[in-house]
C-alpha cells in the first residue's frame, strides 16, 4: 500500500460477517470465478491513501481467504459484534480500537469497503479520501442517483387507493423531469473522520456529511440472487 502524501493515518476496513442473510456465505460467494470478497481486496490495496487495509470477520473461512491474498485478519471478531442486530459502527469502533492499540498511534481516518459492491474501484476509494481531506467533512459516502424509483414514484395504499407517499408526483411525468434529482447511498465506501466515528457512533446524518457520487453502472449492491447475476454482466462488460 502506498503512502498518502501528507502521511495522513488512514484505516480502511472490510467487515464481512460469516452468518450473513439472504445468500449463504454470501461474502465469498463465487462471482467471475473469484470470492465476492477479492474484488474489493484488489481495489482497496491499489490505493495510493491508504495507509492500513484489514478484514473484520468472525468466520475463519473468510479469513483464509482474506490472508490468501495478503490482507491482515489480526483478529476474530467477537460475537457480540457479528450479530444480526450488531450495527457496523459497532464493528467497525472494535476494529479502531484494535488497531490503535497494537500499533500505538491514534488514525486521522477510518474507511469501510463494503463487500457486497464489487464494482467500485481504487479511483473511487482514493476519491472519496481525497474529498474528506479537502473539505474537512465529517464522512463522505458513496451514494448513486435515482431514476425509476424517485420519491416522487413511491406509493403507498390507503383505503384500496394509491396515494403520493411524501412527494406528490406530477401527471404523467417522465423520469428525466422529476426534480430534485434524487440520490441514495450505495453502501460502498464511507471515509470517515476517525473522531466522528469513535465519539458520534455515527457515519452519516451530520450537517457536515458529503457525497460521491457514484456512476450507477459501478453502484451494483449484491442483496439477492438476481444482483450476483447483474454484477457478472457487468464485470463482462469491464474485460
Amino acid at each position: 500500500m502506498k503512502n498518502n502524501k501528507k502521511k495522513y493515518n488512514i484505516l480502511a476496513i472490510t467487515l464481512a460477517r460469516g452468518n450473513s442473510k439472504g445468500i449463504k456465505k454470501k461474502n465469498i460467494i463465487n462471482l467471475g470465478n473469484k470470492p465476492l470478497i477479492y474484488y474489493t481486496i484488489k481495489e482497496a490495496k491499489k490505493s495510493k491513501f491508504i495507509s492500513e487495509y484489514i478484514v473484520s470477520t468472525d468466520d475463519l473461512e473468510i479469513k483464509e481467504i482474506a490472508e490468501s491474498y495478503n490482507v491482515q485478519v489480526p483478529f476474530l471478531r467477537p460475537k457480540k459484534y457479528a450479530r444480526d442486530k450488531s450495527s457496523s459502527v459497532e464493528a467497525l469502533q472494535h476494529a479502531v480500537k484494535f488497531m490503535e492499540k497494537i500499533k500505538a498511534h491514534k488514525y486521522d481516518f477510518v474507511v469501510e469497503l463494503m463487500v457486497t459492491n464489487p464494482l467500485k474501484n481504487y479511483t473511487d476509494i482514493d476519491e472519496c479520501i481525497k474529498k474528506i481531506i479537502l473539505t474537512k467533512a465529517d464522512s463522505v459516502i458513496a451514494v448513486h442517483q435515482l431514476e425509476d424509483h424517485h420519491p416522487a414514484r413511491i406509493k403507498k395504499i390507503v383505503d384500496d387507493k394509491i396515494k403520493d407517499f411524501c412527494v406528490k408526483e406530477k401527471k404523467e411525468s417522465r423520469r428525466q423531469d422529476l426534480k430534485p434529482k434524487a440520490y441514495i447511498r450505495s453502501g460502498s465506501i464511507y471515509a470517515l473522520k476517525r473522531d466522528y466515528l469513535m465519539n458520534k457512533s455515527e457515519r452519516y446524518g451530520s450537517n457536515n456529511s458529503r457525497p460521491y457520487v457514484l456512476p450507477k453502472k459501478r453502484a451494483v449492491n449484491i442483496d439477492e440472487a438476481s444482483d450476483l447475476v447483474l454484477a457478472e454482466h457487468m464485470l463482462k462488460l469491464k474485460k
